[in-house]
């Protein structure tokens, strides 16, 4: 789905040029050229087989007479490089770069919304939980520079988001991933005693989707991929080679449609509480 959603918004780019040429009553071929490029390179990016520049947008619109439509389109085509990340891009210069590179997202978000089937999702985890986590990273990707310990102190500053009472959170958790003892049972046993303190906060509601729940729908659904909704107009899903974001209204309806299923999976207060016990209860147990 998600580089399907690329290639969508590469050919609606290419449309959106196209239809300035069309206007301008001029032949692929002619544009080229007109620009002084190989006479395929107009075909390519109507066709969204190629990405064009900012220089390349702007003597498009212009020799079309449409100079004032030139900053919408290196808007659009700056949104559509923004949608994969490559992780080893962004982690050039650290885990922290990456850390703080999201974090203005998150302090002028209201409204969020996340799902995992793998890990505790940020806020959430406790230090030695996202300690874990970045030096597993850290040694996935070969990363040369070693920042683990200011790339911590960077995501624990989303976790003062949690009590500021103007925002609203809604998480959903799939059970097994309570049983996924990330950094060893120790570590698992105050993450789990974390989960029920952050659940009874007001503006957080944190859905644990049962393992024995209803499988004849879960059957049913399309495999879903762990992603954070920022205030309905947005989607982040971090992939293990790239990060990927959407703000498309189709897109992130799809997401927010696949976050209302789920929820209809999950329990929440009480009885999501009961699903953690029982985890904190195996885990010090095993």
């Amino acid at each position: 789905m998600t580089i399907v959603s690329i290639d969508q918004a590469k050919k609606a780019l290419g449309s959106q040029l196209r239809a300035l040429r069309r206007q301008r009553g001029i032949s692929a071929r002619e544009l080229a050229a007109l620009a002084g490029w190989h006479e395929s390179k107009c075909s390519k990016i109507e066709n969204g087989k190629s990405m064009p520049s900012e220089a390349d947008i702007r003597l498009w619109a212009r020799l079309c007479h449409a100079a004032d439509q030139a900053d919408d389109l290196i808007s659009a085509a700056a949104g559509i490089k923004d949608m994969y990340v490559q992780w080893r891009h962004m982690e050039v210069p650290g885990l922290r770069s990456a850390q703080n590179k999201v974090l203005p997202v998150w302090e002028n978000t209201s409204a969020f919304q996340a799902y995992s089937h793998s890990l505790i999702p940020g806020p959430l985890q406790t230090r030695e939980y996202t300690r874990t986590v970045l030096t597993s990273i850290k040694v996935r990707r070969s990363l040369v520079v070693d920042d683990v310990d200011a790339a911590v102190d960077a995501r624990m500053r989303k976790q003062e988001l949690l009590h500021d009472s103007n925002r609203t959170f809604r998480i959903l958790i799939e059970e097994c991933v309570l049983r996924n003892r990330i950094g060893g049972p120790d570590v698992a046993v105050r993450q789990m005693a974390r989960l029920v303190d952050v659940s009874t906060l007001p503006n957080i509601e944190l859905g644990i989707i049962p393992e024995n729940g209803d499988t004849v729908v879960r059957d049913q659904m399309w495999p879903v991929e762990d992603f954070w909704i920022f205030d309905h107009k947005m989607v982040n899903v971090e992939l293990v080679a790239a990060y990927m974001t959407f703000t498309t209204e189709h897109e992130v309806r799809l997401y927010e449609q696949a976050f209302s299923e789920l929820s209809e999976l999950a329990v929440f207060g009480k009885e999501a509480r009961s699903l953690i016990a029982t985890a904190l209860k195996d885990t010090a147990g095993g």
